[in-house]
Protein backbone atom coordinates (compact mmCIF):
# COMPACT_ATOMS: atom_id res chain seq x y z
CA UNK A 1 0.00 0.00 0.00
CA UNK A 2 1.56 3.32 -1.35
CA UNK A 3 -0.77 5.82 0.83
CA UNK A 4 -1.11 6.60 4.62
CA UNK A 5 -3.37 4.38 6.92
CA UNK A 6 -6.50 5.38 9.59
CA UNK A 7 -5.60 4.92 13.12
CA UNK A 8 -8.32 2.37 13.46
CA UNK A 9 -7.07 0.18 10.70
CA UNK A 10 -3.41 0.35 11.77
CA UNK A 11 -5.51 -0.52 15.11
CA UNK A 12 -7.69 -3.50 13.84
CA UNK A 13 -4.26 -4.52 12.25
CA UNK A 14 -2.29 -5.88 15.24
CA UNK A 15 -5.64 -7.71 16.36
CA UNK A 16 -5.95 -9.64 13.10
CA UNK A 17 -2.22 -10.88 12.86
CA UNK A 18 -1.82 -11.66 15.98
CA UNK A 19 -4.95 -13.96 15.77
CA UNK A 20 -3.68 -15.31 12.53
CA UNK A 21 -0.89 -16.36 14.26
CA UNK A 22 1.75 -13.64 14.09
CA UNK A 23 3.71 -12.92 17.28
CA UNK A 24 6.39 -10.14 16.51
CA UNK A 25 5.19 -7.37 14.43
CA UNK A 26 7.87 -5.41 12.76
CA UNK A 27 7.14 -1.24 12.40
CA UNK A 28 8.49 1.06 10.55
CA UNK A 29 8.56 4.89 9.38
CA UNK A 30 10.19 5.43 6.14
CA UNK A 31 11.10 9.23 7.42
CA UNK A 32 12.22 7.40 10.86
CA UNK A 33 9.45 9.96 12.75
CA UNK A 34 8.57 8.67 16.19
CA UNK A 35 5.53 9.83 15.86
CA UNK A 36 4.54 7.87 13.11
CA UNK A 37 5.77 4.17 15.17
CA UNK A 38 4.78 5.19 18.60
CA UNK A 39 1.03 4.35 18.31
CA UNK A 40 1.71 1.06 16.94
CA UNK A 41 4.01 -0.11 19.46
CA UNK A 42 0.75 0.99 22.02
CA UNK A 43 -1.36 -0.88 19.89
CA UNK A 44 0.69 -4.15 19.27
CA UNK A 45 1.22 -4.19 22.57
CA UNK A 46 -2.33 -4.32 23.42
CA UNK A 47 -2.79 -6.92 20.69
CA UNK A 48 -0.66 -9.14 22.83
CA UNK A 49 2.08 -9.15 20.39
CA UNK A 50 5.89 -8.38 20.65
CA UNK A 51 6.70 -4.74 18.69
CA UNK A 52 10.12 -4.71 16.61
CA UNK A 53 10.51 -1.18 15.92
CA UNK A 54 12.98 -0.50 13.05
CA UNK A 55 15.26 2.12 12.39
CA UNK A 56 15.25 2.39 8.18
CA UNK A 57 19.53 2.78 7.67
CA UNK A 58 20.82 5.05 5.10
CA UNK A 59 23.93 6.80 4.42
CA UNK A 60 24.37 10.76 4.59
CA UNK A 61 25.95 13.47 6.97
CA UNK A 62 22.22 13.61 8.98
CA UNK A 63 22.31 9.78 9.51
CA UNK A 64 24.58 9.20 12.12
CA UNK A 65 25.01 6.13 14.42
CA UNK A 66 24.07 9.08 16.82
CA UNK A 67 20.97 9.78 15.03
CA UNK A 68 19.63 6.71 15.06
CA UNK A 69 20.65 5.79 19.06
CA UNK A 70 18.41 8.51 20.07
CA UNK A 71 15.67 7.25 17.88
CA UNK A 72 16.27 3.92 19.83
CA UNK A 73 15.90 5.37 22.99
CA UNK A 74 12.55 7.07 22.06
CA UNK A 75 11.07 3.55 20.74
CA UNK A 76 12.27 1.73 23.28
CA UNK A 77 10.80 3.79 25.91
CA UNK A 78 7.82 3.89 24.43
CA UNK A 79 7.62 -0.03 24.55
CA UNK A 80 9.47 -1.86 22.35
CA UNK A 81 10.97 -4.73 22.90
CA UNK A 82 12.99 -5.49 19.76
CA UNK A 83 14.93 -2.98 17.38
CA UNK A 84 15.26 -3.75 13.45
CA UNK A 85 17.84 -2.18 12.06
CA UNK A 86 16.26 -2.42 8.38
CA UNK A 87 19.36 -1.33 5.76
CA UNK A 88 17.05 -1.65 3.04
CA UNK A 89 18.87 -0.44 0.46
CA UNK A 90 22.11 -2.09 1.57
CA UNK A 91 23.97 0.85 1.29
CA UNK A 92 24.70 1.12 5.58
CA UNK A 93 28.25 1.43 6.19
CA UNK A 94 29.39 -1.04 8.18
CA UNK A 95 31.42 0.21 10.25
CA UNK A 96 28.36 2.96 11.18
CA UNK A 97 26.10 0.11 11.95
CA UNK A 98 28.53 -1.78 14.37
CA UNK A 99 28.87 1.62 16.15
CA UNK A 100 25.21 1.83 16.18
CA UNK A 101 24.69 -1.42 17.12
CA UNK A 102 26.88 -1.08 20.25
CA UNK A 103 25.52 1.94 21.42
CA UNK A 104 21.77 0.19 21.56
CA UNK A 105 23.02 -2.57 23.33
CA UNK A 106 25.15 -0.32 25.71
CA UNK A 107 22.06 1.71 26.60
CA UNK A 108 19.95 -1.12 26.61
CA UNK A 109 21.55 -4.64 27.25
CA UNK A 110 18.15 -6.42 27.23
CA UNK A 111 16.98 -5.13 23.76
CA UNK A 112 17.30 -7.99 20.77
CA UNK A 113 18.75 -6.20 17.82
CA UNK A 114 17.91 -7.53 14.27
CA UNK A 115 19.41 -6.61 11.29
CA UNK A 116 17.81 -6.90 7.89
CA UNK A 117 20.28 -5.88 5.38
CA UNK A 118 19.57 -6.25 1.40
CA UNK A 119 22.56 -7.37 -0.58
CA UNK A 120 23.06 -5.45 -3.78
CA UNK A 121 25.62 -3.21 -3.19
CA UNK A 122 27.83 -5.97 -1.71
CA UNK A 123 28.01 -4.41 1.78
CA UNK A 124 26.02 -6.59 3.49
CA UNK A 125 27.99 -9.39 4.72
CA UNK A 126 30.48 -7.02 6.17
CA UNK A 127 27.65 -5.51 8.02
CA UNK A 128 26.42 -8.66 8.87
CA UNK A 129 30.07 -9.36 10.60
CA UNK A 130 30.64 -5.78 11.98
CA UNK A 131 26.78 -5.83 13.65
CA UNK A 132 27.12 -9.59 15.24
CA UNK A 133 30.65 -8.97 16.82
CA UNK A 134 28.68 -5.49 18.25
CA UNK A 135 25.97 -7.69 19.69
CA UNK A 136 23.25 -7.74 17.31
CA UNK A 137 20.83 -11.16 17.96
CA UNK A 138 18.96 -12.31 14.84
CA UNK A 139 20.24 -11.53 11.34
CA UNK A 140 17.52 -11.76 8.26
CA UNK A 141 18.90 -14.36 5.69
CA UNK A 142 17.44 -16.02 2.10
CA UNK A 143 17.91 -19.20 0.40
CA UNK A 144 18.17 -20.25 -2.51
CA UNK A 145 16.85 -19.51 -5.63
CA UNK A 146 15.80 -16.26 -3.88
CA UNK A 147 19.57 -15.36 -2.01
CA UNK A 148 21.81 -12.98 -3.19
CA UNK A 149 21.44 -10.36 -6.45
CA UNK A 150 19.28 -7.24 -4.55
CA UNK A 151 17.78 -9.56 -2.08
CA UNK A 152 19.64 -11.39 1.48
CA UNK A 153 22.59 -13.13 1.61
CA UNK A 154 22.00 -17.46 1.75
CA UNK A 155 22.03 -18.52 5.17
CA UNK A 156 24.86 -20.92 4.50
CA UNK A 157 26.88 -18.27 3.62
CA UNK A 158 25.43 -16.54 6.33
CA UNK A 159 26.03 -19.46 9.01
CA UNK A 160 29.41 -20.68 7.76
CA UNK A 161 30.97 -17.03 8.32
CA UNK A 162 29.52 -16.81 11.79
CA UNK A 163 30.75 -19.83 12.77
CA UNK A 164 34.08 -19.07 12.68
CA UNK A 165 34.09 -16.12 13.50
CA UNK A 166 33.69 -17.98 16.61
CA UNK A 167 29.61 -17.18 17.34
CA UNK A 168 27.71 -20.08 18.57
CA UNK A 169 24.83 -20.54 15.65
CA UNK A 170 22.75 -23.14 15.24
CA UNK A 171 23.59 -26.04 12.60
CA UNK A 172 21.27 -25.95 9.08
CA UNK A 173 19.06 -28.94 8.42
CA UNK A 174 20.18 -29.39 4.54
CA UNK A 175 17.42 -31.37 4.21
CA UNK A 176 14.92 -29.22 5.06
CA UNK A 177 17.18 -26.92 3.07
CA UNK A 178 17.20 -28.43 -0.26
CA UNK A 179 13.52 -29.19 0.07
CA UNK A 180 12.64 -25.38 0.76
CA UNK A 181 14.68 -24.64 -2.12
CA UNK A 182 13.01 -26.79 -4.80
CA UNK A 183 9.46 -25.82 -3.52
CA UNK A 184 10.76 -22.29 -3.92
CA UNK A 185 11.80 -23.29 -7.28
CA UNK A 186 8.83 -24.80 -8.26
CA UNK A 187 6.89 -21.82 -7.58
CA UNK A 188 8.96 -19.65 -9.68
CA UNK A 189 8.52 -21.95 -12.58
CA UNK A 190 4.99 -22.13 -12.28
CA UNK A 191 4.71 -18.26 -11.97
CA UNK A 192 6.57 -15.85 -10.25
CA UNK A 193 9.40 -16.33 -11.87
CA UNK A 194 7.52 -14.41 -14.92
CA UNK A 195 7.48 -11.50 -12.93
CA UNK A 196 10.88 -10.91 -11.18
CA UNK A 197 13.08 -9.08 -13.15
CA UNK A 198 16.51 -10.73 -14.22
CA UNK A 199 18.46 -7.53 -13.19
CA UNK A 200 16.97 -8.31 -9.62
CA UNK A 201 19.83 -11.33 -9.57
CA UNK A 202 22.75 -9.17 -10.40
CA UNK A 203 24.80 -7.25 -7.28
CA UNK A 204 25.51 -3.79 -8.38
CA UNK A 205 27.28 -1.55 -6.62
CA UNK A 206 25.63 1.47 -8.83
CA UNK A 207 23.29 1.51 -6.18
CA UNK A 208 25.61 2.88 -3.23
CA UNK A 209 25.90 6.41 -5.34
CA UNK A 210 22.18 6.79 -5.83
CA UNK A 211 21.51 4.67 -2.30
CA UNK A 212 17.63 3.45 -4.29
CA UNK A 213 17.05 0.08 -3.25
CA UNK A 214 17.43 -2.88 -5.50
CA UNK A 215 14.30 -4.23 -5.02
CA UNK A 216 12.89 -1.06 -7.27
CA UNK A 217 15.38 -1.48 -9.90
CA UNK A 218 12.66 -3.39 -11.84
CA UNK A 219 10.20 -0.42 -11.87
CA UNK A 220 12.86 1.96 -11.96
CA UNK A 221 14.34 0.50 -15.45
CA UNK A 222 10.42 0.42 -16.99
CA UNK A 223 9.97 4.14 -15.79
CA UNK A 224 13.10 4.94 -16.78
CA UNK A 225 12.80 3.22 -20.48
CA UNK A 226 9.85 5.76 -21.03
CA UNK A 227 11.84 9.00 -20.44
CA UNK A 228 14.73 7.89 -22.30
CA UNK A 229 12.41 7.38 -25.27
CA UNK A 230 10.81 10.73 -24.79
CA UNK A 231 14.12 12.35 -24.28
CA UNK A 232 15.98 10.98 -26.80
CA UNK A 233 12.68 12.11 -29.56
CA UNK A 234 13.73 16.04 -27.77
CA UNK A 235 17.62 15.67 -28.54
CA UNK A 236 16.59 14.40 -32.38
CA UNK A 237 14.40 17.16 -32.90
CA UNK A 238 17.23 19.29 -31.23
CA UNK A 239 19.79 17.70 -33.54
CA UNK A 240 21.73 16.90 -30.79
CA UNK A 241 23.39 12.90 -30.05
CA UNK A 242 20.85 10.89 -28.27
CA UNK A 243 21.61 9.10 -25.15
CA UNK A 244 22.38 5.03 -24.76
CA UNK A 245 20.73 3.54 -22.04
CA UNK A 246 23.92 3.51 -20.14
CA UNK A 247 24.40 7.23 -20.31
CA UNK A 248 20.34 7.53 -19.30
CA UNK A 249 21.27 5.51 -15.71
CA UNK A 250 24.28 7.48 -14.85
CA UNK A 251 21.89 10.56 -15.54
CA UNK A 252 19.04 9.25 -13.25
CA UNK A 253 21.81 7.96 -10.46
CA UNK A 254 23.12 11.40 -10.35
CA UNK A 255 19.71 13.45 -10.46
CA UNK A 256 18.70 11.12 -7.37
CA UNK A 257 22.06 12.45 -5.62
CA UNK A 258 20.97 15.93 -6.87
CA UNK A 259 17.59 15.62 -5.50
CA UNK A 260 17.72 13.84 -2.29
CA UNK A 261 19.54 16.34 -0.40
CA UNK A 262 17.34 18.88 -1.26
CA UNK A 263 13.93 17.21 -0.06
CA UNK A 264 15.27 16.56 3.07
CA UNK A 265 17.42 13.25 3.07
CA UNK A 266 14.13 10.68 3.33
CA UNK A 267 15.57 7.37 4.03
CA UNK A 268 15.24 5.77 0.49
CA UNK A 269 12.53 3.26 1.43
CA UNK A 270 9.07 2.66 0.09
CA UNK A 271 7.26 4.90 -0.50
CA UNK A 272 9.74 7.50 -0.26
CA UNK A 273 12.29 5.95 -2.66
CA UNK A 274 9.30 6.31 -5.49
CA UNK A 275 8.82 9.58 -4.46
CA UNK A 276 12.38 10.71 -5.14
CA UNK A 277 12.73 7.93 -8.16
CA UNK A 278 9.76 9.88 -9.74
CA UNK A 279 11.17 13.56 -9.22
CA UNK A 280 14.11 13.13 -10.39
CA UNK A 281 12.97 11.53 -13.14
CA UNK A 282 10.66 14.04 -14.07
CA UNK A 283 13.37 16.26 -13.77
CA UNK A 284 15.36 14.46 -16.58
CA UNK A 285 12.24 15.41 -18.55
CA UNK A 286 11.38 18.75 -18.13
CA UNK A 287 15.32 20.19 -17.99
CA UNK A 288 15.45 18.09 -21.89
CA UNK A 289 12.07 20.41 -22.99
CA UNK A 290 13.74 23.30 -21.23
CA UNK A 291 11.83 23.77 -18.36
CA UNK A 292 13.81 23.62 -15.33
CA UNK A 293 13.91 21.16 -12.60
CA UNK A 294 11.26 20.39 -9.70
CA UNK A 295 8.19 21.48 -12.48
CA UNK A 296 6.01 18.01 -12.44
CA UNK A 297 5.43 16.82 -8.81
CA UNK A 298 2.30 15.31 -7.60
CA UNK A 299 0.38 15.53 -4.71
CA UNK A 300 2.48 12.81 -3.21
CA UNK A 301 5.41 14.17 -3.53
CA UNK A 302 4.51 17.47 -2.20
CA UNK A 303 2.81 15.25 0.86
CA UNK A 304 6.34 14.05 1.53
CA UNK A 305 7.71 17.50 1.35
CA UNK A 306 5.07 19.77 3.25
CA UNK A 307 5.45 17.15 5.86
CA UNK A 308 2.51 15.29 5.88
CA UNK A 309 4.06 11.79 5.74
CA UNK A 310 6.31 13.13 8.92
CA UNK A 311 9.07 15.35 9.46
CA UNK A 312 11.76 15.06 6.96
CA UNK A 313 15.25 14.29 8.56
CA UNK A 314 17.02 17.42 6.87
CA UNK A 315 16.61 20.88 5.73
CA UNK A 316 14.73 21.26 2.52
CA UNK A 317 16.17 23.41 -0.02
CA UNK A 318 15.36 27.17 -0.15
CA UNK A 319 14.44 26.66 -4.33
CA UNK A 320 11.67 23.65 -2.91
CA UNK A 321 10.08 26.29 0.20
CA UNK A 322 10.08 29.18 -2.75
CA UNK A 323 8.24 26.89 -5.17
CA UNK A 324 6.25 25.65 -2.64
CA UNK A 325 5.07 29.18 -1.66
CA UNK A 326 4.71 30.70 -5.23
CA UNK A 327 1.89 27.48 -5.27
CA UNK A 328 -0.04 28.41 -2.70
CA UNK A 329 1.05 25.05 -1.00
CA UNK A 330 1.47 24.76 2.91
CA UNK A 331 3.75 23.45 5.25
CA UNK A 332 2.67 21.41 8.49
CA UNK A 333 4.26 19.59 11.66
CA UNK A 334 1.00 18.61 12.70
CA UNK A 335 1.44 14.35 13.94
CA UNK A 336 0.83 13.24 10.77
CA UNK A 337 -1.23 10.19 11.78
CA UNK A 338 -3.93 12.65 12.85
CA UNK A 339 -4.47 14.56 9.73
CA UNK A 340 -6.10 10.99 8.42
CA UNK A 341 -9.81 10.08 9.34
CA UNK A 342 -10.66 6.89 10.58
CA UNK A 343 -12.65 5.01 8.08
CA UNK A 344 -13.91 1.37 9.42
CA UNK A 345 -17.07 2.66 9.62
CA UNK A 346 -17.04 3.30 5.89
CA UNK A 347 -15.58 -0.08 5.24
CA UNK A 348 -18.25 -1.83 7.45
CA UNK A 349 -21.39 -0.32 5.80
CA UNK A 350 -19.37 -1.50 2.38
CA UNK A 351 -19.20 -5.20 3.92
CA UNK A 352 -22.75 -4.80 4.59
CA UNK A 353 -24.48 -3.78 1.56
CA UNK A 354 -22.46 -6.05 -0.41
CA UNK A 355 -23.21 -8.89 1.85
CA UNK A 356 -19.64 -9.93 2.94
CA UNK A 357 -18.62 -11.38 5.89
CA UNK A 358 -16.17 -9.88 7.80
CA UNK A 359 -14.23 -13.39 8.24
CA UNK A 360 -12.76 -15.04 11.14
CA UNK A 361 -11.30 -12.27 13.59
CA UNK A 362 -12.25 -9.57 11.44
CA UNK A 363 -9.60 -10.85 9.05
CA UNK A 364 -12.21 -9.70 5.47
CA UNK A 365 -12.56 -6.53 6.95
CA UNK A 366 -8.97 -5.59 7.64
CA UNK A 367 -8.14 -6.71 3.79
CA UNK A 368 -10.68 -4.41 2.86
CA UNK A 369 -9.82 -1.55 4.85
CA UNK A 370 -6.18 -2.21 4.09
CA UNK A 371 -6.32 -2.98 0.50
CA UNK A 372 -9.80 -1.80 -0.90
CA UNK A 373 -9.06 -1.71 -4.53
CA UNK A 374 -7.56 -5.03 -4.40
CA UNK A 375 -10.28 -6.55 -2.27
CA UNK A 376 -12.77 -5.84 -4.59
CA UNK A 377 -11.23 -6.93 -7.70
CA UNK A 378 -10.72 -10.00 -5.74
CA UNK A 379 -13.93 -10.47 -4.55
CA UNK A 380 -15.92 -9.47 -8.10
CA UNK A 381 -13.47 -12.62 -9.55
CA UNK A 382 -11.62 -9.85 -11.89
CA UNK A 383 -8.40 -10.03 -10.10
CA UNK A 384 -8.11 -13.70 -10.46
CA UNK A 385 -9.20 -13.27 -14.65
CA UNK A 386 -6.62 -10.51 -14.50
CA UNK A 387 -3.46 -11.80 -12.67
CA UNK A 388 -4.63 -15.81 -15.34
CA UNK A 389 -4.41 -13.38 -18.49
CA UNK A 390 -1.39 -11.67 -17.32
CA UNK A 391 0.69 -15.05 -16.82
CA UNK A 392 -0.20 -16.45 -19.81
CA UNK A 393 0.88 -13.18 -21.63
CA UNK A 394 4.12 -13.57 -19.98
CA UNK A 395 4.54 -17.14 -21.27
CA UNK A 396 3.74 -16.28 -24.23
CA UNK A 397 6.53 -13.42 -24.12
CA UNK A 398 9.26 -15.37 -22.72
CA UNK A 399 8.20 -17.97 -25.54
CA UNK A 400 7.81 -15.38 -28.27
CA UNK A 401 11.08 -14.41 -27.44
CA UNK A 402 12.66 -17.39 -29.27
CA UNK A 403 9.65 -17.98 -31.29
CA UNK A 404 7.46 -16.04 -34.51
CA UNK A 405 3.83 -15.46 -33.60
CA UNK A 406 3.06 -19.12 -36.34
CA UNK A 407 5.93 -20.89 -34.37
CA UNK A 408 4.29 -19.71 -31.05
CA UNK A 409 0.90 -20.41 -32.14
CA UNK A 410 1.63 -23.82 -33.01
CA UNK A 411 3.42 -24.44 -29.85
CA UNK A 412 0.54 -23.59 -27.68
CA UNK A 413 -1.79 -25.59 -29.93
CA UNK A 414 0.40 -28.40 -29.86
CA UNK A 415 -0.31 -28.92 -26.32
CA UNK A 416 -3.72 -27.96 -26.23
CA UNK A 417 -7.09 -29.51 -27.11
CA UNK A 418 -8.70 -27.21 -30.27
CA UNK A 419 -12.95 -26.84 -28.88
CA UNK A 420 -14.44 -26.96 -31.74
CA UNK A 421 -17.89 -25.68 -33.16
CA UNK A 422 -20.41 -28.77 -33.88
CA UNK A 423 -22.87 -26.78 -35.71
CA UNK A 424 -23.04 -23.57 -36.99
CA UNK A 425 -24.67 -20.42 -34.69
CA UNK A 426 -23.66 -17.76 -32.20
CA UNK A 427 -21.95 -18.58 -29.22
CA UNK A 428 -23.38 -18.32 -25.63
CA UNK A 429 -20.92 -19.07 -22.53
CA UNK A 430 -23.68 -18.87 -20.25
CA UNK A 431 -26.97 -20.52 -19.98
CA UNK A 432 -29.51 -21.08 -17.93
CA UNK A 433 -32.50 -22.78 -19.39
CA UNK A 434 -35.81 -21.47 -19.90
CA UNK A 435 -34.92 -20.84 -23.87
CA UNK A 436 -32.57 -17.94 -22.46
CA UNK A 437 -29.21 -17.04 -21.74
CA UNK A 438 -28.06 -15.59 -18.61
CA UNK A 439 -25.89 -12.12 -19.07
CA UNK A 440 -22.00 -13.01 -20.15
CA UNK A 441 -19.37 -13.88 -17.96
CA UNK A 442 -16.68 -14.95 -20.63
CA UNK A 443 -13.93 -17.14 -19.49
CA UNK A 444 -10.98 -16.38 -18.89
CA UNK A 445 -7.36 -17.28 -19.72
CA UNK A 446 -6.26 -19.48 -17.23
CA UNK A 447 -10.24 -20.79 -16.47
CA UNK A 448 -9.70 -24.86 -15.23
CA UNK A 449 -12.32 -27.07 -16.67
CA UNK A 450 -13.22 -30.15 -15.74
CA UNK A 451 -13.95 -33.90 -18.40
CA UNK A 452 -17.06 -32.45 -20.32
CA UNK A 453 -18.11 -29.56 -18.49
CA UNK A 454 -19.91 -27.28 -20.70
CA UNK A 455 -17.52 -24.55 -22.45
CA UNK A 456 -20.34 -22.87 -24.05
CA UNK A 457 -23.77 -23.19 -26.12
CA UNK A 458 -24.03 -22.53 -29.55
CA UNK A 459 -27.86 -21.76 -30.73
CA UNK A 460 -27.89 -23.20 -34.38
CA UNK A 461 -29.84 -22.01 -36.74
CA UNK A 462 -33.15 -24.21 -36.09
CA UNK A 463 -33.12 -22.42 -32.50
CA UNK A 464 -31.93 -24.83 -30.48
CA UNK A 465 -28.67 -24.61 -27.90
CA UNK A 466 -26.47 -26.98 -28.07
CA UNK A 467 -23.88 -27.51 -25.43
CA UNK A 468 -20.27 -27.52 -25.78
CA UNK A 469 -17.85 -30.21 -23.69
CA UNK A 470 -14.51 -29.00 -22.88
CA UNK A 471 -12.99 -32.17 -23.91
CA UNK A 472 -10.77 -33.27 -21.69
CA UNK A 473 -10.55 -30.73 -19.67
CA UNK A 474 -8.00 -28.63 -17.90
CA UNK A 475 -6.52 -24.78 -18.24
CA UNK A 476 -7.95 -22.13 -20.75
CA UNK A 477 -5.26 -20.85 -22.92
CA UNK A 478 -6.82 -19.31 -25.90
CA UNK A 479 -10.58 -17.52 -26.42
CA UNK A 480 -11.22 -17.47 -30.15
CA UNK A 481 -14.58 -16.66 -30.06
CA UNK A 482 -16.56 -13.71 -28.22
CA UNK A 483 -19.74 -13.90 -27.29
CA UNK A 484 -22.72 -13.49 -29.56
CA UNK A 485 -20.16 -14.66 -32.37
CA UNK A 486 -21.51 -15.99 -35.57
CA UNK A 487 -19.73 -19.45 -36.13
CA UNK A 488 -19.42 -21.88 -39.08
CA UNK A 489 -19.41 -25.63 -37.82
CA UNK A 490 -16.13 -26.98 -37.61
CA UNK A 491 -14.37 -23.52 -36.33
CA UNK A 492 -12.29 -23.35 -33.02
CA UNK A 493 -13.66 -21.42 -30.04
CA UNK A 494 -11.03 -22.15 -27.63
CA UNK A 495 -7.48 -23.57 -26.71
CA UNK A 496 -7.84 -26.21 -23.32
CA UNK A 497 -4.44 -27.35 -22.05
CA UNK A 498 -4.35 -30.78 -20.27
CA UNK A 499 -3.31 -31.01 -16.89
CA UNK A 500 -0.03 -32.78 -16.93
CA UNK A 501 0.40 -36.00 -14.77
Amino acid sequence: RMYPVPDDVRALQYKVKHAQGVDITRIFCGLNDVRNIIPSIKWALEAGMTPQATLCITTSPIHTAEYYSDIADKLIAAGATEICLKDMAGIGQPAMLGKLTRMIKTNHPDIIIQYHGHSGPGLSMASILEVCNNGADVIDTAIEPLSWGKVHPDIISVQSMLKNEGFDVPEIDMNAYMEARHLTQEFIDEWLGYFINPGNKIMSSLLLGCGLPGGMMGSMMADLAGIHRSINSILRSKGKPEYNTDEMLVKLFNEVAYVWPRVGYPPLVTPFSQYVKNIALMNLLTMAQGKGRFVMMDDSMWGMILGKSGKLPGELDPEIVELAKKQGREFTDADPHTLIPNALDDFKKEMDENGWDYGKDNEELFELAMHPEQYRDYKSGIAKKRFLADLQKAKDAKLGSTLTPEELAAFKHAKADAIVAPVKGQVFFEFQGGGECAPCVEPFIGQQYKEGETFCYIQAPWGQFVPVPACLGGKLVEIAAKQGSKINRGDVIGYIERDHE
